[in-house]
Order: C-alpha cells, then structure tokens, then sequence
C-alpha cells in the first residue's frame, strides 16, 4: 500500500512542516556536493558504536543524522510521508509543539535503535523514526479519517480509501515483524532498515498524542 493523500482538513498554514521539509531537501544537496559522500555520512551521521553518553558530539550526531539521507528514493519516500501526515499533526500540536514534538521522536528513535544496534559501525541517518512519530501521532489524532492510497489488486494498483488505523496500523505490524526478523538474520557489519527506529518513534508519537488528548 502507498499513501496518496489523506483527506483530513487543516485549519492552518503547515508552515513548520514545510520547513522541516526544505531543511531535509538543502542538507540532501550538501550531502551530493560534497567530494566524498561516504565520508560525509560517516562524519555527521549517528554511528552507534561511537556513541558515549559523555560525549557532546554524539548528542549533535544525533541531531544531524534525522536530516541526512542515503539516496534520491531514501529521502523522496521520507518526505511524501511527512507532506501526507505532518501538516495534520502540526494543526493539532501548534506549529513550536509539533517541532519539539518532531525532534523528540527522531531523538528517541534513535536511541531505541541502539539498544538494539549497540555495536555497529554502519551510520545510521534518516528521518524515518521522526517521522515514524508523526504517524504515530497521526494514529492516535485521526485514526477514524481516511487515506486514499495505491493498493495492489489481483496484479494491478487501485486507488482505494482506507481507515487511518488499518493504513497505520498494517504498516505497524510490517514493522515489527521486520524488525524480529532482522534480529534472527543479524549482522552489525550489515546497514539496512532502521526498523526498531520505526518502531521506538511511532511508539513515541501514540503516546505522547494519547496523553494529551487524555489531558484535554
């Protein structure tokens, strides 16, 4: 399944979203012009076999790794997420609620993927767990509105609306089974899907969402 558009209203301009949005695509065009991608990657990603908690660096790593990105799909496939399910988000949490918000769900992506990840040498970057987050939070805000996506049918794509909580929730259930399987098959010299960063973000944005609606 892949999401087209959703069809919840938003009340105000996602300004913060787009933001995000641009910074991610500018940081991208610094990565391909550098001279040495790799190294680029290697410098400012998050690589958790560096990581010390008494080390400032691996805290700024931390940060920088939510906006690098390893190829043209990594970061395109990213940010049509973010557009379809971000702007909602930040109309709910108010434009600095949904930054914090957003940052804080990379930051604990992150962390959760090292607990599983501890020894690896292989940068991890992406914005996925940040924006694991914002679906998380999505599930919880408008589980009852509806996504119009491409769903594969007897060998062919049709354009189907779906319920919030089955598109979410299907893709969930994927990343929890992924991530099992990627710890029976694991190797710390191996890069691959940072599915326990999924995983940790989305956990994050459903409970933080359920709080404050409880709260409300």
């Amino acid at each position: 399944m892949f999401p087209i558009k959703d069809l919840t209203p938003r009340r105000s301009f996602p300004i913060v979203n787009y933001i995000i949005i641009a910074v991610t695509i500018y940081v991208f065009f610094l990565q391909i012009s550098t001279p040495d991608f790799e190294a680029f990657v290697f410098q400012f990603g998050f690589v958790p076999s560096r990581f010390s908690f008494q080390d400032l660096n691996s805290y700024k790593n931390i940060l920088y790794s939510i906006f690098l990105h390893g190829g043209l799909f990594h970061i395109a496939s990213n940010l049509w997420f973010l557009h379809i399910f971000g702007d909602n988000v930040e109309d709910r949490l108010g434009h600095f609620g949904y930054l914090i918000f957003y940052i804080l769900a990379g930051v604990v992506a992150v962390f959760v993927q090292l607990a599983f990840n501890l020894g690896s040498s292989i940068p991890m970057i992406g914005a996925s767990g940040a924006i694991s987050g914002v679906a998380g939070a999505y599930f919880v805000l408008f589980r009852h509105s509806k996504i119009q996506s491409l769903v594969p049918t007897f060998g062919f794509y049709q354009l189907i609306e779906l319920p919030t909580w089955f598109f979410l929730g299907y893709w969930f259930v994927i990343q929890i089974f992924s991530g099992v399987g990627s710890l029976v098959a694991y190797d710390i010299n191996q890069g691959g899907v940072a599915f326990f960063a999924h995983i940790g973000g989305f956990v994050f944005g459903y409970l933080v969402s359920q709080s404050a609606v409880f709260l409300n």
